[in-house]
């Protein structure tokens, strides 16, 4: 079954990624109107998170955001498609690093580095990366159910330089690269909402008193990693800027927590600057006290 499924879909996955941008839109306008106006996917946990984190601005407000939202989301899911068959020339025009000197300083200086970044904007095509560093590509992620996507999504990323790795082998692999000295850069996402029996620590974020996750911060003093933050601005549609931030060199220096309310304090700039690129639809608020 699951093949049959890959089979039926693939082709058109493939069809939509060689579509002309200008097309490309086109058909991510198309779907918009479904998913907002026709099926109104998820769009009462859109509303509650939007206005536990968003309080001060009125509910009209928050209703431009919502659909600007779900625009950016279209396009950003789409996007993901298009990387079958995206070139790296087009990749790294639609897909620029302000300040890539910063992470050659990190690789200067030996040390593998975790790079922390948000459902914020264009994260999938942060991949773009690893083609401007010596640093070897490793991505955490959750695998996918169908073994075949999960494949396809291997396959697209390692022509990018980035190898997946599910979070249960993550301590494995930067045990063993540890070893053998491999510089690598972890890209981790972590600003979901973790499992209340995994919590370790609360924080207050966008104001609210909820438990946040500590894995990135815990590998970092574990391993002695760098930690950069990457902070991800849409600049038109089908467009983005990354820069990155220093979060710190010394992991182990740093009081415990510290790194991560870091993190999170960056994360709520990127949300307050514009909250229509964040990704409400997770209910990132599920837990709070």
């Amino acid at each position: 079954m699951q093949f049959l499924v890959y089979i039926i879909v693939f082709p058109i996955l493939w069809i939509i990624s060689i579509l002309p941008f200008r097309i490309f839109y086109w058909f991510s306008d198309l779907i918009y109107l479904m998913v907002y106006r026709i099926i109104g996917y998820r769009k009462k946990t859109v509303r509650e998170n939007m206005a536990l984190a968003l309080p001060h601005l009125s509910s009209n407000e928050r209703l431009v955001l919502e659909k600007k939202f779900y625009q950016h989301m279209c396009d950003m899911f789409l996007e993901m498609v298009k990387t079958l068959t995206i070139s790296n020339k087009e990749m790294n025009k639609r897909f620029k690093i302000t300040n890539i000197e910063l992470v050659k300083e990190f690789e200067n200086k030996g040390k593998s580095t975790i790079l922390l970044t948000s459902h914020y904007g264009s994260w999938e095509w942060l991949i773009t990366i690893n083609n401007q560093t010596k640093f070897y590509g490793v991505g955490v992620y959750k695998k996918i159910a169908n073994k075949y996507f999960d494949q396809l999504v291997r396959d697209i990323r390692s022509k990018f330089n980035t190898e997946l790795v599910e979070t249960r082998q993550t301590i494995p692999l930067m045990r063993e690269n540890e070893k053998t000295g491999k510089l690598c850069m972890y890209g981790l996402v972590s600003d979901q909402s973790p499992k209340l029996n995994r919590a370790f620590h609360w924080h207050h974020f966008m104001g609210i008193d909820v438990p946040v996750h500590t894995g990135a911060e815990m590998l970092a003093k574990r391993y002695d990693l760098s930690v950069l933050f990457v902070d991800v601005k849409k600049v038109k549609r089908g467009y983005y800027e990354a820069t990155f931030v220093n979060i710190t060199e010394d992991a182990r220096s740093i009081p415990d927590f510290e790194i991560t309310e870091r993190f999170l304090k960056l994360v709520e700039k990127q949300i307050l600057d514009a909250p229509e690129y964040y990704l409400w639809t997770h209910k990132r608020w599920k837990h709070r006290r």
